[in-house]
């Protein structure tokens, strides 16, 4: 296990955490405490990473691991509040595109998998490696991108 491989992984990916982690979290503490337990998970499942798959992908798997897995602990509250921007490419996106807000806002209406699902097609991610980080088949990915894009065009066109 090499900690300095290890470190500048996080440091070249650590937009996958901070979309992630803006997209399920709602507080600014919630969100320091996600990403501190992303990394600690990361940490400590480094050293069973088989480079089979990309970094990234690998990642993205144990970003939504966490995230999922701390959503359970927590109790569930209704966010009504405007979306903070953590991610710099997220903001990035935003000054490009008036839509961007309104986009994240519709996408954190979705159900916890949805989210995921869409996330991972946003950034450009294959449905056959988005089935394999979901843990579904390639086929159902299909269908719930279809019927997530309907969610959506429904949430963001009154």
């Amino acid at each position: 296990m090499n900690e300095t491989e290890f470190l500048r992984q996080i440091k070249e990916n650590q937009g996958i955490i901070y979309k992630l982690v803006g997209l399920y979290a709602e507080d600014a503490e919630y969100k320091k405490d996600l990403y501190q337990e992303i990394l600690l998970q990361t940490w400590k499942a480094y050293p069973s990473y088989r480079q089979e798959a990309k970094f990234s992908t690998w990642l993205y798997r144990i970003c939504l691991n966490t995230i999922l897995t701390q959503q359970r602990k927590k109790p569930i509250l209704k966010y009504t509040g405007l979306l903070e921007i953590v991610s710099p490419s997220i903001k990035n996106l935003a000054e490009q595109n008036e839509d961007a807000d309104g986009l994240r806002l519709g996408i954190k209406q979705l159900s916890e998998i949805d989210r995921a699902i869409i996330s991972l097609h946003l950034d450009g991610y294959e449905n056959a490696e988005t089935a394999e980080i979901i843990g579904i088949s390639t086929n159902h990915i299909a269908v719930k991108l279809f019927r997530i894009k309907q969610q959506l065009a429904k949430i963001l066109i009154p």
